[in-house]
């Protein structure tokens, strides 16, 4: 590959000035970007009006970004009239179909908080959403404002002899925790990569024939230029992006 690859980047349905509108934060363009050394092109969640598979040939990686929506639950067979929304079910519907129109073509596909909960449920897995009032709070609490929200930290134990534990090269890491839902069984075929003190999963890999999988529950994404953690992860999407 000459050209640096382009990472398709998923948008959101949201409303914007009273209109719908395909929406996702710079940062996450911006940093995968910088740190993975790479062009991108937002992908639109408008399944009614394009297939994923109109679009995964044309991409050389996909990045599931976070989002304030939650995944249905009933994408992961679980009745809920209470579950706490908001949802975007068409967000929730490309980013499935995007998945599997991906690693089809043996393409990398990566996540981040709510993509990695996609991905998670793209492989059968489930979600559970209790993961803000525990011993070990995966959110800060109710009020915080974003930057308050962004420095709610803890460690992470990374898996011996995982990817993670190659890129870092150390048994640990601390990271952000910005939210309320995570795995609850995990997908089948995953690797759990790294687990929270209280065994809560926060990030996964998993190789597709050739199509390599990494997802992490933390925001890399946010202030990625005072994080030289934050970089090596988009610059390990770079090169598995890159084939190398």
């Amino acid at each position: 590959m000459t050209n640096r690859p382009v990472f398709g980047i998923i948008a959101c349905n949201r409303n914007t000035g009273g209109e719908r509108a395909q929406s996702v934060m710079t940062r996450y363009v911006a940093e995968a970007m910088r740190y993975a050394n790479a062009a991108a092109l937002i992908v639109p969640s408008l399944p009614e009006l394009m297939a994923a598979s109109e679009v995964a040939p044309r991409l050389d990686a996909l990045l599931l970004t976070g989002s304030p929506s939650n995944v249905e639950t009933s994408r992961y067979g679980v009745t809920d009239p209470d579950a706490a929304g908001p949802f975007d079910p068409a967000r929730d519907t490309m980013a499935l179909a995007l998945v599997d129109a991906m690693l089809a073509l043996g393409k990398p596909v990566f996540g981040i908080c709510r993509g990695f909960q996609e991905l998670n449920v793209a492989f059968g897995g489930s979600l559970r959403r209790d993961l803000g009032d525990r011993e070990l709070p995966h959110h800060a609490p109710e009020g915080a404002d974003l930057s308050a929200m962004f420095a709610h930290t803890h460690t992470v134990n990374l898996t011996p002899g995982g990817r993670l534990a190659g890129v870092y090269a150390r048994p640990r890491l601390t990271v952000n925790s910005v939210h309320y839902q995570g795995v609850d069984r995990l997908g089948s075929g995953l690797t759990v990569e790294a687990t929270a003190p209280d065994g809560i999963i926060e990030a996964f890999s998993a190789q597709i024939g050739n199509a390599p999988v990494l997802a992490v529950q933390w925001h890399p994404e946010w202030q990625t230029e005072t994080s030289p953690d934050a970089q090596a992860l988009f610059a390990e999407m770079g090169r598995l992006a890159r084939g190398t």
